[in-house]
């Protein structure tokens, strides 16, 4: 609409910014990968090049009193990034510079567009490593993974996105720029309003430069493999390996669906007999890497694995890996598929497994298995014919009752996707009154017109 108020508003006060109305925003920007969320249709569309614009988007918004919904490159999977009637979408997707490499303090600075893969293509030409690593590395971008605090394969030794995240900077209600946090590898003044923005899923703010702690870059690891008759053996290969008090850099489960999928997609040769599929890996240094992975196969054939064994061959193991990677891609492409996201304590992992199969045959309805299983985070995917409405109810109950599962295993609803839209019931029944309240209070305090991203996480 060439006459509406706020399109000329947006035009006059971010003038580099690329400006559409609801007619030419194409339907990419209107939601993310979480299958069934709803989403509706956005006043308006911008694409800012630096902080500065965002400042005078979120200013306009908040005097035409608008809500702002941010998106990065819209690979989650709980609705976070949908759009609500009316609002402005705020996309990041131009604002992808490296600003700083620090190399002798091994940090980087980079706006929220950069693609996850691309900051560790940069880093590795100076020596160091970026470790959160989803497995949408390939097109997620830091601000992404920044707002809904993901995680990764390597999560079980090196910890989350915000265990990296050291500052960052955001625009709040007013459309004032704040940095919290800052460059120290240790810094405790006042509350953590860091923190409080890594995983608030554009819920207080907008995001616009992150500041990430890296490290030295990994040696070559040391891959222990393992093929599982019984998926409930698989589980626990897992427990012992906790048991043994052994952390490796990665501890992946893929069951038999899924190796199908992405056998009959690529052609891996992996065999889709087995159940399921561990795989490990030590990044430990050389001699004790051999080590750990001996102990990683003792705990696979322990289990009941009917075959395991360490891998000598390095493209062998990145093939493994990647057909882990490419294992939702894979099921989606013979249909939808609503993705959980779970986490039990490690040693629940087999009980885990087990009310998810008891769950999926009750439902009749089918569940393939994929998990970072040393940190005991699952991903159910629940495989559906169709987005009718029949097909979603179902899923809606087999996604329900597995998440009653994890709560009652001690778990949570959500590891790493974020509470968005799908997880919001789930959110209700793992946290107290008590906690929802001092939920709503931050968000009420930080946001008090409401305008960044109604709707999410708390309703």
């Amino acid at each position: 609409m060439p006459d509406d108020p706020l399109i000329a508003a947006l035009g006059a006060r971010a003038p580099l910014s690329r400006v559409l109305a609801e007619k030419d925003i194409a339907s990419g920007y209107l939601h993310d990968e979480a299958a069934g969320a709803p989403f509706g249709r956005a006043r308006a569309l911008v694409l800012p090049k630096d902080t500065q614009e965002v400042c005078a988007i979120v200013g306009a918004c908040a005097e035409f009193g608008v809500p702002l919904v941010p998106r990065g490159a819209g690979t989650g999977l709980s609705g976070g990034a949908n759009a609500v009637d009316g609002c402005v979408v705020i996309s990041t997707e131009r604002m992808n510079r490296v600003l700083e490499m620090d190399v002798d303090n091994q940090t980087a600075t980079v706006q929220p567009g950069v693609v996850n893969d691309e900051l560790n293509r940069v880093c590795a030409a100076h020596g160091l490593w970026y470790p959160p690593d989803p497995a949408s590395s390939a097109w997620s971008t830091i601000g992404g993974n920044v707002a809904t605090n993901a995680g990764g394969i390597c999560c079980v030794k090196y910890g989350v996105t915000g265990d990296h995240v050291l500052g960052l900077e955001a625009v709040v209600g007013d459309g004032t720029a704040v940095r919290l946090g800052g460059r120290t590898l240790k810094g405790v003044a006042g509350y953590d309003l860091r923190g409080l923005f890594v995983g608030s899923e554009g819920t207080l703010g907008v995001i616009t430069e992150v500041t990430v702690r890296l490290r030295s870059a990994r040696r070559p690891p040391v891959t222990a493999v393992g093929f599982f008759g019984e998926l409930a053996d698989a589980g626990r290969a897992v427990a012992a390996v906790a048991a043994r008090g052994v952390t490796p850099a990665a501890l992946e489960l893929v069951d038999r669906h899924c190796l199908r999928a992405v056998d009959e997609w690529k052609r891996t040769d992996i065999d889709p007999g087995a159940a399921a599929l561990l795989l490990a890996r030590s990044d430990a240094p050389p001699g004790a890497a051999e080590e750990e992975g001996r102990v990683l196969v003792d705990c696979f054939k322990g289990a009941g694995a009917t075959w395991a064994d360490v891998s000598t061959d390095p493209g062998e193991s990145e093939a493994l890996f990647e057909a882990r990677r490419l294992a939702y891609p894979a099921l989606a492409r013979s249909g939808p598929v609503l993705t959980e996201d779970v986490c039990v304590p490690r040693s629940r992992v087999p009980e885990m497994l087990a009310r998810i199969a008891e769950i999926s045959a009750g439902w009749e309805t089918p569940v393939a298995n994929i998990a970072h299983a040393g940190d005991g985070n699952l991903h159910p995917l629940i495989r559906m014919p169709s987005l009718d409405a029949a097909a979603m109810t179902r899923a809606q109950h087999v996604f329900d009752d597995i998440m009653d599962a994890a709560i009652a295993l001690g778990g949570t609803v959500t590891a790493e996707h974020g509470i968005g839209l799908l997880k919001r019931d789930g959110m209700r029944r793992e946290m107290s009154q008590a906690v929802l309240a001092l939920q709503r209070s931050v968000k009420e305090a930080l946001d008090p017109r409401g305008i960044f991203n109604p709707g999410k996480i708390l309703g």
